[in-house]
């Protein structure tokens, strides 16, 4: 019998519209003589079903339901496409582990920990993951412009501390900046984190559960035409995504151990993308995001197509994990 499963994409953060694109390519991609898909969008304002012909069948919140034509469908799992909140900060995980439905993500503590960069850069420096030097603010906090520079040097960067696809983030050259960029950061968080630059290799690493193993797959090197891996370089074209990277044996080595000590020692299950950049010769960690990009371009599914794992195999697979 058909496992009905419902792809949740949107969200209430500036990343829905890709979300969007990640949920549909997610529905085209499925099996569906194995599934019957629902595309359930996600936002603020409504919780709906979408149809073939976009019509809008409102979601029961109290149990996770819709009713179409005098039917009432329920679903045996929910494959979570929404970047940023509400499905990558642990909402959406709370919210279907309370009512006992199976999904593709993380648990809700790993999403919520893993969404809050400086709390989960502090949970794992004692592993010994490297990390960058950092500066944290809260919105109201007195800003000491020295202080910031001081602790990291300069260029920095200012970033929103709960955002994705480098929303709220700067690079800041020269001290005048740095308030104005502090500004932008807290236009899409209260909280912000700053960062020293690292001059080094940037690489993307993909570790999912596959099969019931954890899995590193091939790492991706990010080159930006701009001066950062910005919103642009991510979804508009303006960086080159080589893979597998140009790094050395060396290289690949130490930070598929590091990538694979990262998920297991946060206990995660499902996708996660986390990125580095290379420090004399060794990597560092910047980030783990735990509902990755799944459009067709996105750096995760590159990956898995160079492991020889089809969009179609992927899908499948966090949908058989999750029901497992």
């Amino acid at each position: 019998m058909k496992k009905n499963i419902a792809i949740i994409m949107g969200g209430y953060s500036s990343e829905y519209q890709i979300s969007l694109k990640s949920g549909n390519v997610v529905f085209e991609t499925l099996d569906f003589s194995k599934y019957n898909a629902y595309r359930v969008h996600i936002f603020k304002d409504k919780w709906v079903y979408v149809d073939e012909n976009d019509a809008e069948f409102p979601i029961d919140k109290n149990n996770f339901s819709v009713n179409i034509n005098n039917e009432s469908i329920t679903f045996d799992c929910v494959f979570n496409a929404i970047h940023g909140s509400p499905g990558e900060d642990g909402f959406m995980q709370a919210y279907f582990e309370l009512l006992g439905i199976p999904h593709s993500s993380c648990p809700m503590y790993q999403a919520a920990v893993t969404f809050n960069k400086r709390d989960c850069l502090s949970i794992l420096k004692p592993y010994g993951i490297k990390t960058a030097e950092s500066y944290y603010l809260n919105l109201g906090d007195a800003i000491n412009e020295n202080s910031i520079i001081e602790k990291v040097g300069l260029p920095c960067f200012v970033k929103a501390n709960k955002a994705g696809s480098s929303f709220g983030v700067t690079k800041v050259h020269k001290k005048e900046d740095l308030q104005n960029a502090i500004n932008i950061a807290f236009k899409e968080d209260d909280e912000i984190i700053i960062e020293q630059f690292l001059d080094g290799t940037e690489v993307s690493v993909g570790v999912i559960t596959y099969k019931g193993e954890t899995k590193v797959l091939p790492i991706t090197e990010i080159v930006s035409e701009n001066d950062f891996f910005d919103y642009e370089a991510k979804y508009l074209g303006k960086s080159q995504e080589i893979t597998p990277a140009r790094i050395s044996e060396e290289q690949e080595e130490k930070v598929n151990i590091v990538a694979k000590k990262v998920y297991e020692n946060l206990k995660m299950t499902g996708f996660s993308r986390s990125e580095y950049i290379f420090k004399d010769g060794d990597p560092h960690l910047l980030e783990v995001n735990t509902v990755p990009g799944l459009t067709k371009e996105s750096i995760l599914p590159q990956q898995a197509a160079e492991a020889g794992i089809s969009l179609a195999d992927l899908f499948d697979n966090a949908i058989q994990e999750a029901l497992k």
